[in-house]
């Protein structure tokens, strides 16, 4: 067997890495015989279909780990972007789109930070998508804005019912899910137990009191 001692090369087509190995193949003592085993045969021209951008992606990431935090104040970017790995510049961007929508709250001081204005089960994931990307649009005939720049084909095309179809799927998609559903199932449920023992507590608080005053007379 003979063997080339050389890196895997790598190409970068548009937005997609392409990488080849080399593979060992049997050959004389004076011949040496190489072969390049693609790892991806195939090279694209965009970023993806209908795909979100690092603002959706790390903005989500956010969301979901101030819902974990939910009702116990707020939360460090500081700490997120250690728990997550992501730069903490760039939540400090994020967070001023999800203010702007009401999704999160902030509190300043030592122990300052940032909380969301309501329970991760009345957050839906449309809403957050929106704040960090924008209108959905997967193209520019079918937006869910309503004052979204019209087409020049608009009139006429019968390609854009193709478009309204996918946005309708992914606004479905998006706004059937809520942050509580991006939360581990433990988490899940002490979110949900929270009205119940709060309702316990005030149960209790009133036994007590009812109590003292019987006994009082």
């Amino acid at each position: 067997m003979c063997r080339v001692d050389a890196p895997p090369q790598r190409s970068y087509t548009h937005s997609r890495w392409i990488r080849s190995e080399l593979e060992s193949v049997p050959c004389s003592a004076t011949r040496t015989v190489t072969r390049r085993i693609p790892l991806s045969t195939r090279t694209y021209h965009s970023t993806g279909a209908v795909s979100f951008s690092t603002k959706g992606e790390y903005g989500v990431r956010l969301m979901a780990q101030l819902a974990r935090r939910f009702g116990t104040g707020p939360a460090s970017l500081t700490d997120i972007a250690e728990q997550e790995s992501l730069p903490r510049a760039y939540l400090e961007q994020l967070v001023i789109s999800l203010r702007d929508a009401n999704l999160v709250q902030s509190t300043r001081g030592a122990h300052g930070g940032y909380e969301l204005t309501r329970a991760p089960e009345q957050i839906r994931m449309g809403e957050v998508l929106r704040a960090l990307e924008g209108p959905i649009a997967p193209m520019i005939c079918a937006s869910d804005d309503t004052v979204h720049t019209t087409c020049e084909r608009t009139g006429y095309c019968t390609v854009n019912f193709l478009w309204i179809r996918v946005r309708d799927a992914i606004i479905g998609a998006l706004d059937s899910m809520t942050l509580a559903d991006l939360l581990p199932v433990p988490a899940r449920l002490g979110q949900l137990n929270k009205p119940i023992l709060a309702a316990l507590t005030d149960l209790s608080a009133g036994a007590a009191i009812s109590s003292t005053s019987a006994t009082a007379d």
